[in-house]
């Protein structure tokens, strides 16, 4: 008991010198200019961060006795450089960096293949070339394979076709091909200083002038000219008829959403001019199924070509089937395939072909149904190849109509 009584005696002791004990004088921390940043010493104004003046634990109480030297007492400040923005522990932006300095690292792309024009020919030639697609042989073909097939399909039962007709037609194809280029080039060429794909051609790149571009137009005429002299007199009537076709085709795309149509108009032309060389006169029940069915395969493959300028066909307020055609192109080109092929089909049976004509048709219809279904009409590349693969859908008709004739 009076080692209970003892210890709470001691205990209420202890709790009185608490209350009476005198508190430590505690004054604010004062700041001397010494405490402050020296902006001087962070010259980078982009380089925002913060400054944070920190009081360093474990410093000493200023002393209680003189407020006025706890006044002018200063504590010890540690100055710390902080950024601004923290990364997240998940952040990926270090592997970015990394990602992006071995981007910036990777060898430039290699420069554009050189074509055969540019290794070839003189530089002062090398707008001309340009402006009649020398370097792009596809249109060529393209315009070629409809005088072969009429001519072809024109050649007497079980013979060859007339190889210098075959040749002429060839080279017309050439010169006709570029005239209609350089008329196309000379009216569009405000249209085409806009647009990605044809910006680069000379008159919209400045490379040559409308001037030299209309006197090279008349060499190629009078070129032509030479040609068609070589044909017969209905055949000379017929073939200068298509110039108005030539001449008013690049004006179609500003008034219609069918200039494919009107291209097919023209560049069908020779299916007519073909069988017109041979025989002196049209057979209309071969004659307009083989040009129909030409029309049919133009609007295929130019609507295909077409969609790869239709952003900025929309910008500079042009027309086409693609704008026109839209979504549903695929249905639209699908439903002119399958009438080229019947057309094909209607022409080689009225011409009496034999039964080799058409394995043939039928490889040149699983080629054209190729592209369509594997076109990607949102992909300016794969339009390209799809266009320059009917080079080989007019080379499997023609060989087809060669091979029925001979076999007839």
């Amino acid at each position: 008991m009076a080692s209970s009584a003892l210890l709470r005696a001691a205990a209420a002791a202890l709790r009185r010198r608490a209350r009476t004990a005198p508190l430590p004088l505690v004054t604010p921390l004062t700041h001397t200019p010494s405490s402050s940043p020296d902006p001087t010493r962070f010259p980078n104004p982009d380089a925002r961060r913060h400054l944070i003046t920190l009081s360093r634990r474990g410093c000493p109480h200023p002393p209680s006795t003189a407020s006025a030297a706890a006044s002018s007492y200063h504590y010890p400040a540690k100055v710390l450089l902080l950024p601004t923005t923290f990364p997240h522990p998940l952040s990926t932006s270090s592997q970015s960096t990394d990602k992006d300095n071995k981007e910036d690292n990777l060898p430039p792309p290699p420069p554009p293949p050189v074509s055969w024009v540019e290794r070839l020919l003189p530089a002062a030639a090398h707008p001309y070339a340009m402006l009649a697609r020398i370097d792009k042989p596809i249109g060529t073909w393209l315009l070629a394979w409809p005088c072969m097939w009429s001519i072809t399909i024109a050649a007497m039962p079980g013979e060859l076709p007339d190889l210098k007709m075959l040749a002429l037609f060839g080279c017309g194809a050439v010169l006709l091909r570029g005239a209609g280029c350089t008329v196309n080039d000379l009216l569009d060429r405000d249209i085409d200083n806009k647009v990605e794909r044809t910006k680069s051609r000379p008159f919209a790149s400045g490379a040559l002038t409308p001037s030299q571009g209309v006197c090279f137009l008349g060499a190629q005429l009078l070129l032509g000219l030479g040609i068609l002299l070589q044909l017969n007199n209905y055949s000379r009537v017929l073939g200068a008829s298509s110039l108005l076709l030539v001449f008013s085709y690049p004006l179609m795309k500003r008034f219609t959403f069918w200039p494919q149509a009107y291209l097919g108009l023209t560049f069908n032309w020779g299916a007519l001019l073909g069988w017109a060389a041979i025989k002196e006169s049209l057979d209309p029940a071969v004659i307009v199924p083989l040009y129909t069915a030409g029309i049919c395969w133009t609007l295929v493959y130019d609507t295909i070509y077409a969609h790869q300028d239709k952003e900025d066909d929309l910008k500079v307020g042009v027309k086409s089937t693609a704008l026109r055609f839209g979504e549903s192109t695929k249905q639209w080109i699908s439903a002119f395939g399958a009438a080229s092929i019947g057309s094909l089909a209607l022409s080689g049976y009225n011409a009496e072909l034999a039964w080799a004509y058409f394995p043939f048709l039928t490889a040149a219809a699983a080629q054209l149904a190729w592209q369509i279904s594997t076109v990607d009409l949102s992909d300016r590349a794969d339009c390209n190849r799809k266009f320059v693969s009917n080079k080989w859908f007019g080379a499997l008709v023609f060989s087809g109509i060669l091979c029925g004739r001979l076999a007839s």
